[in-house]
């Protein structure tokens, strides 16, 4: 049986992860090739999420933070960066995903993996880019 998007979106979320942990560290890395390490069976779903995310990263990062009130992106662990800037690619990019799911995942995400201070960041800002979209 296949992976629901939830785990297919905590997929990404790993992969988006391990490529920051490589950027800041200045080691050089391929992104098709930590896809190919952390998927059991090729998925177009986290292939779209890991490709939008990195295509669009600029654009995803200036729009976390211009609602992020004394607080950066890159101020937010790795882990929570990674939920974060996925949910806001669901959210302008990604049509097939309705917005409310896209912010519930997002905060499912990060009970999960980010404290409580970090979760609230999360669901703060992707609500406010849902209701200007």
């Amino acid at each position: 049986m296949g992976k629901t998007r939830s785990e297919l979106r905590e997929t990404a979320m790993v992969i988006l992860y391990q490529a920051d942990i490589l950027k800041n560290n200045n080691i050089d890395y391929n992104i098709e090739n930590l896809i190919t390490e952390n998927l059991d069976v090729d998925n177009e779903f986290v292939r779209n999420l890991v490709y939008g995310v990195v295509t669009h990263l600029d654009t995803i990062d200036e729009l976390a933070n211009s609602h992020m009130k004394n607080w950066t992106i890159d101020r937010l662990d790795k882990t929570g960066a990674a939920i974060l800037r996925i949910g806001i690619y669901e959210i302008l990019y990604e049509e097939d995903t309705p917005n409310i799911v896209a912010i519930n995942e997002a905060i499912e995400l990060a009970k999960k993996f980010s404290d409580d201070s970090v979760r609230k960041i999360i669901n703060a800002v992707l609500d406010k880019i849902n209701n200007e979209s």
